[in-house]
């Protein structure tokens, strides 16, 4: 990848302008001045008035062309013969240099979504993904000087920065930093990759959100079924948790009360019941006992 040491060393300045309604107002005089001198001179050219008549209408011509519009959020880089002279960020009617051509470069923040990606997670897991970068112009000279198109360059390496970023963390990791469970995480280091990408450009990134993320349709179905039995896994350990909980709290509660003595088969027998009620699928169906304890 390219450094910014390997870009043209054009760095934004500030270039020449002036105020828009006083090149008018020279632009009109000149203009004035050359009718006058027509009008005044007649037909005669020995005096010279046709050629300073023509040479003030000239100039006003100059005068008007070198005025131009700058709208709120663009900016003008201008040239002097293919030479950069500077850029003008000053909304309104501006007075530029004479003989200068310029280019209009859009500093509003910008964003798009890439397209949707189909890579290889770090487990090797294919999954899609897709994010939206938030951006706009830093420094037109560069943005403009630096490399062809900057708008298709930010595209191009936003996409190859999702595209490591998404290789280098696995899609879910409990233990870990994961493309699924640390979005946050993964989004500000995409950040940083994508700055660092397009800085040659003269391009700020201001945000970066993942904006899709999935499993690929081929493996999609055997990675919910996975998620699936994970989930199911971890209920019923939680479920067993607290059910050895409460039973030790009934077994502790019934020893202290003094309400029965129980030797150690019948305590197996009751833990065992107690067990089967709170881990079952299904509601219990409650037996009367009308003998004794010890009945078979």
């Amino acid at each position: 990848m390219s450094t910014p040491s390997d870009s043209p060393s054009v760095t934004e300045r500030r270039a020449w302008s002036g105020p828009g309604f006083l090149g008018v107002l020279v632009g009109l005089a000149l203009l004035a001045g050359g009718i006058a001198l027509l009008v005044g001179g007649g037909t005669g050219l020995e005096g010279g008035f046709l050629w300073a008549a023509v040479i003030a209408v000239i100039l006003s011509v100059i005068v008007f062309a070198s005025l131009a519009v700058v709208n709120p959020g663009q900016a003008l880089v201008v040239q002097f013969f293919g030479r950069y002279v500077g850029t003008v960020r000053r909304p309104g009617l501006t007075w530029l240099l004479p003989l200068t051509t310029r280019r209009r470069v859009s500093v509003r923040v910008r964003n798009f979504e890439t397209s949707t990606l189909k890579v290889n997670d770090k487990n090797g897991n294919p999954v899609e993904i897709a994010a939206i970068i938030v951006w706009r112009v830093r420094d037109t000279a560069e943005a403009v000087f630096s490399v062809d198109d900057f708008e298709g360059f930010v595209s191009v390496q936003s996409e190859a920065a999702l595209r490591h970023i998404a290789t280098t963390y696995p899609y879910d990791d409990p233990d870990g930093i994961s493309l699924r469970g640390s979005t946050n995480e993964v989004a500000q280091e995409l950040a940083a990759e994508v700055s660092t990408r397009v800085t040659l450009a003269g391009v700020e990134i201001v945000e970066v959100r993942i904006s899709q993320l999935s499993y690929a349709p081929e493996i999609a179905q055997a990675m919910l079924r996975r998620q699936q039995a994970e989930a199911v896994v971890a209920a019923r350990q939680r479920i067993v948790e607290g059910a050895v909980g409460m039973v030790e709290l009934a077994l502790e509660r019934i020893r202290s009360s003094e309400l029965l003595d129980l030797d150690d088969e019948r305590k197996a027998a009751m833990v065992s019941n107690l067990m089967v009620v709170l881990c079952g699928d299904q509601p219990p169906t409650p037996i009367v006992n009308a003998g004794t304890l010890y009945s078979a």
